[in-house]
């Protein structure tokens, strides 16, 4: 055979090999690609980020409820789906439309599973998980005719411990066969790891499993963040759904009102006529009568507005078809008021014990310390205990096999001594002063929540003294009211005490409703605020006792 056709040959089998490393590539790579779909990696995100969330959610944090996501924002047809087929929304349905639906909601169902995301991430970097890479080459040498295939992988993984040990391993394979010449196939592998220890100072993995601590309790106070946001939602939402068959009632006041005035103007019209009343009395009488009805009016616009704006907030469209059960406010004024069931001393006890936030900034506290205390460790002599290992295959295909006995291993010091420190001085510096910026800011969250919760005792005492009161001035209204009628009618009173007794009787209902309404939500709010509100499944509250 002619060196031309050696060459020739030699070329085609390149060609060949060539071929077959580049399509064994393809298939490897685009068939890892196709293995796993869309589907897949969200199906298995979810289930990480959801093994972390009920890892990590304790009792003392509320019931696990009303924390998953769901893919898009509902539309207008899915929350309707949702709503009654009499159009009626009860208080329980509506906190959970509001739970299920309000985009508020939905965002923060969505930053609590970011968090735990990003945290799946952070421990993959310290996972016992193989990761690597794959190359194919082709080489040929003119000079010496030798024409060369392959392939070369690696893969390798970083493994931390509490202490700060750091351990690298990594395993690399490299594949090639020899086409022209002297055919043969060469098959190796070398495994490499490291390791490294501090003995002195922040050196080695200690920076690397603060990370990894810090992202661990990050998801710990976000989940009480968000336990926190869901007590402030619920009291919201109940507060928005008073407030609502508050501004209805005040329409059927109004209405009540106008209605008795029309009937007493109509009264006054027939004494003017046949001269028993003077026309002045039935002049104010009309003229009360349009102020009456200017009222009426803005008092449905009120209300129609309030409804919409509670619509929004439930995710529901503003041109929808839905009212709110008025037998829910019948139901309150069945419960009537409550005293406080603590006194304040107690309730203060149990805020600064029960508080999610301020449990989180109590822990902030630690966090601050923590890295208070490795800066400081940065500052002094650095002094690591390193080692290393390089054990490569025995000669020709033999890749399974390490040879131990033959590696090359290395242990020793490695030593920083402290002869330039500016960037560790900034940094302890800083974190000296995040310290002591975290402890004022807790001591400040404390007298807030003092603060708030003696607030909150007030409120409670006061609307329930408030509503008393009321009922007190209501039961006088009605009486006046009758009274002016009666004084009316056998010549003894005017129009114009009459139709101001009609007007304070208006005014006394109202802040009879009111007060009810400012009881109810000053009650709830102090349970959130003395942290013993807990939200149930259906994302209504309940009372806990402490």
């Amino acid at each position: 055979m002619t060196a031309d056709s050696r060459n020739d040959l030699g070329l085609h089998q390149a060609g060949y090999a060539l071929l077959s490393t580049w399509m064994l590539c393809f298939v490897f790579i685009f068939g890892m690609a196709g293995g796993c779909s869309r589907e897949h990696y969200k199906a298995q995100a979810d289930k990480e980020v959801y093994e972390i969330l009920e890892d990590k959610w304790q009792d003392d944090f509320g019931q696990m409820a009303n924390y998953r996501i769901s893919d898009g924002g509902p539309n207008n047809v899915e929350v309707l789906e949702a709503v009654p087929s009499d159009r009626v929304l009860s208080l329980a349905e509506a906190v959970e439309i509001a739970t299920q639906y309000s985009r508020e909601y939905q965002s923060q169902k969505e930053s609590l599973y970011l968090a735990a995301l990003d945290l799946t991430l952070t421990r993959h970097r310290y996972a016992p998980q193989w990761l690597g890479t794959f190359d194919a080459f082709y080489a040929r040498n003119n000079e010496r005719e030798d024409i060369t295939a392959g392939a070369e992988g690696s893969v390798n993984k970083t493994f931390l411990l509490a202490n700060g040990l750091r351990v690298t391993s990594g395993l690399a394979l490299d594949w090639s066969r020899f086409l022209t010449g002297d055919p043969q196939t060469s098959l190796g592998s070398v495994l490499t790891s490291t390791l490294a220890f501090p003995i002195l100072g922040a050196g080695a993995g200690l920076s690397e499993w603060e990370n990894l601590t810090q992202a661990e309790r990050n998801v710990l106070y976000r989940i009480r963040t968000f336990n926190r946001y869901r007590q402030t939602f619920v009291v919201s939402v109940i507060s928005d759904y008073y407030r609502v068959l508050q501004q209805r009632e005040a329409v059927l006041i109004q209405e009540a009102s106008y209605a008795r005035q029309v009937e007493s103007t109509n009264q006054l019209r027939m004494e003017v006529d046949v001269g028993q009343r003077p026309a002045y009395d039935l002049g104010e009488a009309e003229q009360r009568l349009l102020t009456t009805e200017q009222a009426l009016v803005s008092a449905r616009q009120r209300y129609e507005q309030t409804l919409d704006t509670f619509k929004v907030r439930l995710a529901l469209p503003t041109d929808a078809n839905v009212t709110l059960d008025p037998n829910e406010l019948t139901a309150l004024a069945d419960i009537g008021i409550s005293e406080p069931a603590y006194t304040e001393v107690e309730a203060m006890e149990l805020a600064l014990d029960r508080r999610l936030d301020l449990a989180n900034t109590r822990d902030g506290l630690d966090d601050a310390q923590r890295k208070l205390e490795l800066a400081a460790k940065g500052l002094g002599v650095q002094l690591n205990l390193v080692g290393s290992a390089n054990v490569a295959s025995e000669p020709e295909t033999k890749f399974a096999s390490l040879q131990f006995d033959e590696g090359n291993y290395r242990l020793g010091l490695e030593g920083d001594l402290p002869l330039d420190r500016k960037a560790e001085r900034n940094a302890y510096r800083e974190a000296l002063i995040t310290a002591q910026q975290r402890q004022r800011g807790y001591e400040e969250q404390v007298d807030e929540i003092k603060l708030g919760v003696r607030q909150a005792y007030r409120d409670l005492a006061e609307t329930a003294e408030s509503y008393r009161i009321q009922q007190i001035g209501l039961n006088l209204a009605r009486k006046r009211v009758e009274v002016e009628k009666l004084s009316l009618q056998y010549g003894r009173g005017t129009v114009r005490l009459l139709l101001d007794s009609e007007d304070a009787l208006v005014r006394a209902q109202n802040d009879v409703l009111s007060a009810l309404v400012d009881h109810t939500i000053a009650k709830m709010s102090f349970f959130r605020d003395i942290g013993v509100l807990q939200v149930r499944p259906d994302g209504m509250w309940e009372h806990t006792a402490p």
